[in-house]
């Protein structure tokens, strides 16, 4: 409902135009893995084949610890049989013995415990990583077409979900699966009878889990999707919060808030309530399980058919640890659900496209003179609707070019073609003489500069932002940027000065000081080509005066690329280019446009206003 705060090279096609979720490039769906809970689980190994020597000793613990769990109980029964109803001797040493055996049981249990927290949160951290680093080398467009907050909740949320399930649902898992099998191994030498009542339960636990997980797989997903949907929607109102409040927009906002709210109710409480149901089951086929075996085991020890009381103890007590694997594996299955329906919006990002290759032969340039050529160049977003027609034009160094027209003209579309973050659909850009496809990316965006309409500042110092423009800056060269900007008087009036703290995107200091900051951060960069986009635009007059005069030194000797609507901040540039409909109808100085009366002489006369 609210978009987000403007930024100069988005664009955001029409709703028929855009590509959905796990789209191609042609518009078409393609196959996601992540959808493939079998490929997801390959995936998820690869992180974990990292640290396959501290998953094979959890492996070996959970083997050990299934051992010690299942000696236990046949140590009870043996116990009756041998120290009550026959009375031996050696119950003591006995009793030591069991003592040591679930000693050592707790102690593979806290050493498998704390090696697989390790592993899970050695894996999650790579996968981060990973994903943060792909998020970077993916294209403009991608960012342009889905909300910050909901790539936000795949970074935090959704990885969180793994790290949850590797840390309690793999051990689990297998503990699970190898304490069935000896279980099972341990009951039909024992009574195959016995351990056949015990199986009786099995068809029921399979319909039951059939059924609920069938409906819990789709409600962790859509309950994923809609906290996705919910953070993008709160990361966007509290970006917009001015707006808001200008519009008195609260309560649709709360509505909406509200409807995404009762969305993620939904799904999440018929999630929980479904899986809910799993230990419910268990419980109850457990129990029937333990009465059927004590019913039927009373009576064959009581018609003396080679059961003693001994083995009914043991039976009972693996009837329980029968059924306990099946109930964790049927809650860990759940919980595992969840964490897969993170994983593949994980890796659903991590699969996405990234920006495309430098050219093979592209080289980096020393230093730059900032000759700018454009050569017929067109481009369309989407196929079918071109934004530019045959862009023809040209800028020597150190000339300033102003660009004017009409929202949607063109004009940033033309900035993010300078500055590659897109590639012409037809035409040749040129930089000092050289296609700019055959200049690296970083190389070529390493001469360039920009001072936007809204201006970022991270969180940290003044002078941590400034000195982004130049990383290996001394304190001394900050402040030299500053005074060039006329920054520097307003910067020592501040409580700390240079190491005053600006809370995230500059909260605490005014738009007009927020642009004199990023315009020292400009200078001090050092740019061969400079681009100014409505960087004077919502600024007060005695403000947009000392803006104005930083950004005169900023220019000089720079090629220059201005977008404007004030046009007493065009008015000197050495050309003006003015666009309509993504095509140039007017270029030339100030005065040379009054001339032609055309478009540009009705703006300055009032006659049309730039919208």
């Amino acid at each position: 409902m609210l978009k987000q705060l403007r930024d100069p090279f988005r664009y955001e096609p029409p709703e028929s135009l855009g590509r959905g979720r796990g789209e191609g490039k042609t518009g078409k769906k393609r196959p996601s893995k992540a959808k493939d809970t079998t490929g997801t689980l390959k995936r998820l190994w690869r992180y974990l084949a990292h640290h396959r020597i501290r998953m094979s000793a959890v492996f070996v613990m959970i083997v050990l610890s299934t051992v010690l769990s299942l000696l236990g109980p046949y140590l009870a029964g043996t116990a009756i049989d041998q120290f009550i109803e026959k009375r031996n001797s050696g119950f003591i040493p006995f009793l030591i013995g069991m003592a040591v055996v679930y000693g050592l049981y707790a102690c593979t249990m806290w050493l498998q415990n704390i090696w697989m927290i390790g592993v899970a949160q050695e894996t999650v951290r790579a996968m981060r990583q990973d994903l943060f680093a792909h998020l970077h080398k993916l294209p403009i467009p991608f960012f342009a077409k889905r909300q910050h907050g909901e790539l936000m909740s795949r970074v935090t949320n959704d990885i969180e979900n793994v790290s949850s399930s590797l840390n309690s649902s793999f051990i689990q898992l297998v503990s699970s699966v190898l304490l069935l099998v000896g279980v099972v191994g341990v009951m039909l030498s024992l009574s195959p009878l016995l351990t056949l009542l015990t199986f009786m339960v099995i068809p029921l636990m399979v319909i039951g889990m059939k059924w609920i997980t069938n409906r819990t797989s789709r409600l962790f997903k859509e309950q994923q999707r809609n906290l996705g949907d919910l953070n993008g929607f709160v990361e966007e109102t509290l970006s917009g919060q001015r707006i808001i409040k200008a519009f008195s927009r609260e309560t649709i906002v709360i509505e909406a808030f509200n409807e995404r709210n009762k969305r993620i109710h939904s799904s999440g409480f018929w999630a929980q309530a479904i899986s809910g149901f799993i230990p419910k089951l268990m419980n109850g086929l457990n129990n029937l399980s333990f009465a059927l075996i004590v019913g039927v085991g009373s009576l064959l020890v009581i018609h003396g058919h080679g059961v003693t009381v001994g083995t009914i103890l043991i039976f009972a007590e693996f009837s329980r640890q029968f059924t306990r694997p099946l109930n964790d594996l049927a809650n860990q299955w759940n919980t595992m659900l969840s964490a897969m329906a993170g994983a593949e919006r994980v890796f659903h990002i991590i699969d996405e496209p990234i920006e495309a290759a430098d050219e093979q032969e592209a080289i980096a340039l020393g230093t730059m003179k900032g000759h700018v050529a454009f050569h017929n160049v067109s481009f369309a977003y989407q196929d079918g609707h071109p934004i530019l027609h045959h862009i023809s034009f040209e800028a020597t160094p150190g000339e300033t070019i102003a660009f004017v027209g009409p929202t949607g003209a063109g004009k940033s579309t033309i900035i993010g073609l300078l500055c590659r973050f897109y590639e012409p659909s037809s035409g040749l850009i040129r930089m000092d003489g050289r296609p700019a496809r055959s200049i690296r990316r970083d190389n070529l965006r390493s001469h360039m500069a920009f001072v936007l309409q809204d201006p970022f500042l991270f969180e940290g110092t003044i002078r941590e932002n400034i000195r982004y423009g130049k990383l290996d800056a001394s304190d001394e060269e900050v402040e030299e940027a500053a005074k060039q900007a006329n920054a520097h008087s307003f910067i020592m009036r501040l409580k700390g000065g240079y190491g005053a703290k600006l809370k995230p995107d500059g909260g605490g200091i005014s738009q007009g000081q927020k642009q004199l900051i990023a315009i020292a951060r400009a200078i001090l960069a050092d740019p061969t080509i400079l681009v100014l986009d409505e960087a004077t635009s919502s600024i007060d007059t005695v403000t947009e005066i000392k803006i104005q005069e930083a950004l005169q030194r900023l220019m000089k000797g720079r090629t220059s690329f201005v977008i404007a609507h004030r046009l007493n901040t065009i008015q000197t540039a050495d050309r003006i280019i003015v666009l309509q409909d993504g095509e140039v109808t007017e270029s030339g100085t100030h005065d040379e446009l009054l001339l032609q009366d055309g478009f540009y002489s009705k703006l300055v006369n009032g006659q049309v206003v730039l919208t």
